[in-house]
Order: C-alpha cells, then structure tokens, then sequence
C-alpha cells in the first residue's frame, strides 16, 4: 500500500489547500505488559542474535492492534473483502459506498494514538540501531511517534490524491469537503461494526452519498494507498530494499506476511544471509525462513527489544547515541 517524509515534513504535492504536514504526539504511549518468562526467554534469544546489527524493521497490522484498530488476519480479526483497485475506478456505486464507509471510518481512527511499540521503534532509530523502518500499515502512527526514516509502503490514510492531475490533499481538506456535500451524514449513521485498518467502516446506508471530486481539474480522488490489486510504487519499493540492503539482520514486527509486498523483503533477507527475526501471534508466510520466530505482543517484544539491545561500537559502524 507512500513514502512518507520526516514528521512536520511535507509531502510534496502541489495545489491548493493541501495542509499535507504531520506532527509528532507530545503524550507518551502507556508501557506495554511484561513478558511472560516464556515469552522473555525467547526474547533474550532474540537480543543474542541481533545485538551488534543494524536493523531494518518491518511492521504489520498486528502492531496497531494496541491502538484499537483491528487488523486484517489476526487470530480473532473478523473476515473481511476489501476494496480493491479494479471495483474503485470500475464501479460508481461501489466508489459510493466506499467513500461513505471510509468518511466515517476515518473520523473514527484518526483519533488512535500510537502504543508503546510505535515508540519503542522510534527509540530505537534514535538510538542508531535502525536503517530504517518499512511498514504496511497506513494509520500514520509511526510518525506521529516519531520515526523519521521511513517507509509507507501501503501509504497512508491522511492522505487523497487525485487519479487524473495527481493533485495530493491531506484528507482532513477532503473530509470537510465531504460533510458540506453530505450534511448531517456523520450524525446520522450508525456503525454496524468494527472498523478496516484502512478506515472502511461498516455502514449500511451509503445509497444517497455524494462523492467529491478533485477541486482542481473534477478528476476521480482516491484515498493515497495501495489497494487489493494495485502495484505499490517502484520508488517506494526501491527505498525499502535500499534499507534493508543496508542493514544486517530483519526484524519483522505484527505482520502475517501474507501478501508478497511484505514476504519479499524475508525473502530477500534469507537469500543474502541476513538474520530475520519475527515476532507475531500465530503463524506467518515467512516462519520457514525465519531465524527465530517469537510469539508474543508486538509492543511487549518491541519495548523489550529497545530496552535490552545494546548501543553499537564504533567498529560496527553505528552512531554512539543514547
């Protein structure tokens, strides 16, 4: 599913009314639950393998899970049919309900804040132990914890773009276009359940929605990340590999791995010999080529990790931070 900039960077788009920049949440995250002595045995297994190398992460949906919103394939994630690319550009009326579902959707998860494992990522770039940090999810909340070098490889849900000029649009712009075409819609609906990762929101009453258009040339919007179906961009997947090539070893954080945007980077770790670690609740595509897989909360495993992994010496190339 976009490379995003540093927190409180723009993205780069052009025109009007874009309001495209982050922010970094002052409030800490709550701590995470102590792992049991299982789940810290397992885990100082872990700090014995990767101490000494530079990182790149790769997270999922099962990191977010902490923030409230559901993933897509955890043990008791609900099943789902997401969008995808073909039905969204295709068919009027499923872009209809689409758009209703995610203008509800969205109010409802941008409000998450990012959990102790986001921040825990975080600390560990500023430490210098990262390369940097690759994800699958659009929910934005690495940034808003902190993380700089990064990767949205889905994209992220804040943020619109136009199909026909390429216009970009913080989706905050998008939404209050959506409520003056739609008054009293948000008000009025009822959420029939859980909410996507990707802010589709379970709404039945989408037949009298209206639909916006691009302000600036009437073209086709799109919420900016990659749906089913959908290529993610060659400049993001190059910036990811460049990541991992430079790092020594993989951690893979809260990812089922099971489509291929996510499974190639093990893949790719495995065949050049770098150590890849795993750490999610059930199984994985990439458990086979994992040099240890730790079944564990993410953001338990994370804030461990970041607390136990020691700095690296100058002879290993890192930074000396604190």
């Amino acid at each position: 599913m976009t490379s995003t900039p540093p927190a409180g960077g723009d993205s780069g788009g052009s025109g009007p009314g874009l309001g495209l920049t982050g922010f970094v949440r002052s409030d800490p995250a709550p701590s995470a639950p102590l792992p049991t002595p299982d789940e810290e045995g397992q885990l100082r297994r872990a700090v014995e393998l990767l101490a000494g190398r530079r990182l790149a992460i790769l997270t999922g949906a099962g990191l977010s899970t902490d923030s409230g919103i559901p993933d897509y394939r955890g043990p008791e994630a609900p099943p789902r049919n997401p969008m995808t690319y073909q039905e969204f550009v295709g068919d009027p009326e499923l872009r209809r309900r689409y758009w209703a579902r995610n203008h509800v959707g969205w109010h409802h998860l941008r409000q998450a804040a990012p959990n102790a494992g986001h921040a825990a990522v975080a600390r560990l770039e500023r430490r210098g132990l990262t390369t940097g940090l690759i994800t699958q999810n659009v929910d934005r909340l690495h940034t808003d914890a902190g993380s700089a070098l990064t990767v949205d490889l889905h994209g992220r849900f804040d943020r619109v773009m136009c199909l026909e000029c390429k216009t970009r649009y913080s989706r905050q712009t998008i939404s209050r276009l959506l409520e003056d075409l739609n008054p009293g819609f948000l008000e009025r609906t009822r959420l029939d359940a859980d909410i996507a990762p990707d802010a589709d929101a379970d709404v039945a009453d989408t037949e009298d929605f209206v639909v916006a258009d691009c302000p600036v040339c009437g073209g086709m919007l799109k919420p900016d990340f990659v749906y089913f179906g959908e290529n993610v961009p060659r400049d993001r997947v190059a910036a990811a590999f460049a990541m991992l090539n430079a790092a020594d070893a993989l951690l893979v954080a809260g990812s089922s791995l099971t489509v291929m945007s996510g499974l190639r980077f093990v893949k790719h770790a495995h065949k050049t010999g770098k150590p890849v670690v795993i750490i999610n609740r059930g199984p994985t595509r990439g458990d086979d080529l994992a040099d240890l897989k730790i079944e564990a909360g993410v953001a338990t495993a994370l804030e461990y990790l970041a607390a136990e992994l020691p700095d690296l010496s100058r002879d290993a190339g890192g930074p000396q931070q604190g």
